[in-house]
């Protein structure tokens, strides 16, 4: 079978391999049909694993596919289920993953594609407790978009921002994969949502999503649009994840009290905070990594809802560099899919 291979830093080689044994006790075997990119392959690519790994490694974090085999004690899913898998191999034991919040699990043993053979293969084993069916009338490109990105922004706004119905939100960079669904999602619940995309382009298609606000962040303040359309008041929410370019408006876009849940640093990692503003105004800042299995449960009862990811472009898997350089130059609307 094939397998996409980090064979050194920067350097994929698809090879033939062995297929993998018949699924272990607690064990599904998955073909794979789509692998889905994100940030954290750019990471991998680079070598920034922050933690020892071994090459060759099979790359690719996030993914769909069928079970073809289940192994003994297997009953949460049979074979011919679509499922999406989830890539971060938690204990289930541990207080956090028996809390629900198995993103904070104390004994994860890495995140496939990333420390340890990810999906960007034919077939692969993983443990039956780590997946997730998908409801029939989800497509699967759709759900390959689950189990990092959308899970990702399911569990910022919800579990993290707790965004209620109604409320403004600020999401940054609009026509990215994660902005494009934080977008949907918050107009779905009857939010007012004002977005920042970096150019004319990409502020057009951001609107076409919904939003009811877009702005250009290369020709515009965008802290002083936000504060602007809100009567001087600053949204409840803001959804970041660009880091340093955007981290000081984000604050002072902000009401008396608002929320701000961020996941990422694109843009670098370091910025500065006045204490005066953050307790005399009240703000809520809060990290988000990843995210639980039940985000990723939610998030495709809602695409089966309506609420799709957008899809930017599908390559084959010999073309995934490509997808990647697609992906770091940031001429991308939406998310970008390998199909096996």
């Amino acid at each position: 079978m094939r397998s996409l291979q980090l064979i050194a830093d920067r350097e994929l080689a698809l090879s033939e391999v062995e297929p993998p044994p018949a699924p272990a006790g607690g064990e599904v075997q998955l073909r794979i049909r789509f692998v889905g990119l994100n940030h954290i392959d750019v990471w991998g690519l680079r070598g920034m694993a922050f933690a020892k790994r071994l090459y060759p490694l099979a790359v690719g974090a996030e993914a769909a596919g069928e079970v073809l085999a289940v192994g003994a004690g297997v009953s949460n899913v049979a074979v011919g289920d679509r499922v999406v898998p989830f890539s971060a191999l938690t204990c289930g034991v541990c207080k956090a993953c028996k809390r629900g919040r198995d993103n904070l699990c104390e004994n994860v043993a890495g995140v496939r594609g990333f420390h340890v053979d990810g999906f960007a293969q034919d077939i692969t084993n993983h443990p039956a407790r780590l997946v997730v069916k998908i409801p029939d009338g989800v497509a699967m490109e759709d759900a390959a978009c689950m189990a990092v990105a959308y899970s990702t922004v399911e569990h910022m706004l919800f579990d993290n921002a707790q965004l209620e119905p109604g409320e403004t939100v600020l999401v940054h960079a609009g026509g990215s994969g994660i902005g494009t669904i934080a977008v949907k999602i918050a107009k779905s619940l009857g939010c007012t949502v004002i977005s920042t995309a970096g150019s004319d382009e990409k502020c057009a298609r951001v609107k076409e999503l919904g939003a009811d606000h877009v702005i250009n962040y290369r020709t515009e303040r965008f802290e002083g649009v936000v504060r602007k359309l809100t009567g001087k008041k600053g949204v409840d929410v803001v959804f970041e994840h660009v880091g340093a370019d955007t981290w000081q408006g984000s604050l002072l876009s902000m009401k008396r009290g608002g929320r701000l849940v961020t996941c990422g640093a694109t843009s670098g990692p370091s910025g500065s905070i006045n204490l005066m503003q953050l307790f005399q105004q009240q703000y809520r800042i809060t990290g988000s990594f990843g995210s639980p299995i039940s985000a990723s449960v939610r998030g495709l009862d809602r695409i089966a809802s309506g609420v799709r990811p957008v899809i930017d472009t599908i390559y084959r898997l010999d073309e995934f560099q490509a997808g990647v350089k697609r992906l770091e130059s940031r001429d991308v609307f939406g998310k970008i899919l390998v199909a096996l």
